[in-house]
């Protein structure tokens, strides 16, 4: 019985593969989808053709987030099953802390809420980074782009930033030598400079990006940045000469960034600057609902939002934006070619009315995407789902999105 409903399984993913070659998409709709870099060894357990995914609510909105992520995937009968792990901020928590990670390790993938960071405590080491440094998710990924039914400033902005995850100022190193003078290292190695530069260069290749700008502080920081500064630059000419390298000092990158941010293609920077860099690019397209992050290593990824925004002030209030989450969730997918199901609702959510105020006037929350989902399993014809919204047709195994200001239009059939 195992292996007929292995054997099936297999050939329902070579007619899904099939389906989506077939199908006619337009380059205007490709631009709206995150590129995702597989890495060496991130893969998704799979135990009977199902796969298993390490799942952490973590604090705030996560786990009505998540919740929602799972009412998709369990519509679109995507092949995963999660193993939720409950990793909060609380100082108790370090046993919680050591089964994430184990967890993760078994799966090799999980999608993950942020997790606070109390501030009263300063021997509280962030859950969050301690993540990353232990698993050595020493990349982060965000996609910025401009998507034309939430209103922003600029438009056609289509960047890529890449930042080093694993060192820098979030070593945690620092202390204080006599009451009232503290001192904090900033800790930089060559091998992980290399490591992140190739990465973004690779990255640059394999999507067929023209140019990488490395953000930096080496006018002041002579030493850290500016080894920062050499090492990027020394990738790029000497092995990427095809690839344009720029750089660019932070101060003046984040003017450039919210004066004329469509001059960026990929932002390669240290880990501080990123996070204050990827903050602001959020928020030129529309705000930390919007946009996902990929954290990759050599041997596993955590796929998250993309300004790891707690979010605390909107728990509980059906007021946050689901589609970082679900974009995450199809990151997840995208890199470990797990069928199209949720990929597809995963774009779907992100041309409909999903956009909650004050980013679309419809007021559509999170709640009306998951009511949809509830509203097709009753309505069958036959052995087909039927159901149909002003925005979105489910008829035939054929999803259809219709954009709800820029007239864009996709089908997929499933």
């Amino acid at each position: 019985m195992a292996s007929k409903l292995t054997i099936c399984g297999a050939l329902r993913a070579v007619v899904v593969q099939r389906a989506m070659a077939s199908t006619n998409v337009s380059p205007d709709m490709m631009r709206f989808r995150s590129s995702v870099m597989n890495s060496s060894g991130a893969k998704l357990n799979r135990y009977g053709g199902r796969h298993s995914v390490t799942v952490l609510p973590g604090d705030g909105i996560g786990p009505e987030m998540l919740e929602h992520v799972q009412k998709i995937f369990s519509f679109g009968q995507v092949p995963v099953d999660f193993e939720c792990v409950h990793l909060s901020s609380k100082p108790d928590s370090v046993d919680d802390l050591e089964q994430a990670i184990i967890a993760i390790k078994r799966n090799g993938v999980a999608l993950k809420g942020n997790i606070e960071t109390k501030f009263d405590d300063p021997s509280f080491k962030s859950r969050n980074v301690e993540l990353r440094r232990e698993l050595d998710l020493f990349a982060n990924v965000l996609h910025c782009t401009t998507i034309p039914s939430v209103p922003s400033r600029h438009s056609n902005i289509d960047m890529i930033i890449i930042r080093e995850n694993t060192e820098g100022e979030y070593s945690g190193l620092e202390h204080e030598t006599t009451p009232g003078i503290v001192e904090s290292l900033k800790i930089v190695t060559r091998s992980k400079i290399e490591r992140i530069s190739r990465f973004a260069f690779q990255y640059a290749k394999k999507y067929d990006r023209k140019k990488v700008t490395a953000v930096h502080k080496a006018n002041i920081q002579k030493l850290g940045d500016g080894l920062f500064l050499q090492v990027c630059k020394e990738i790029g000419e000497k092995e990427y000469p095809e690839i344009k390298f720029e750089s660019m000092i932070v101060d003046n990158a984040s003017m450039q960034l919210v004066s004329r941010p469509q001059q960026f293609d990929i932002m390669l920077m240290p880990n501080l600057y990123g996070n204050i860099i990827s903050n602001i690019a959020c928020g030129l397209v529309g705000g930390p609902g919007l946009v996902s992050g990929m954290n990759i290593g050599n041997e596993y990824a955590v796929f998250e939002t993309g300004t790891r925004n707690t979010g605390t002030s909107l728990a509980g209030k059906n007021r946050a934006n689901p589609t970082a989450f679900i974009r995450a969730a199809a990151d997840m997918l995208r890199g470990n070619a797990v069928g199209c199901v949720a990929y597809v609702a995963a774009n779907i959510s992100l041309v409909s009315d999903t956009v909650p105020k004050p980013l679309s006037k419809m007021a559509a929350s999170e709640s009306k995407l998951v009511r949809r989902c509830d509203c097709s399993f009753p309505a069958k014809h036959g052995r087909k789902f039927y159901f149909s919204h002003p925005l979105l047709t489910f008829r035939r195994k054929t999803i259809e999105a219709r954009h709800i200001y820029s007239k864009l239009s996709i089908s997929y059939v499933i």
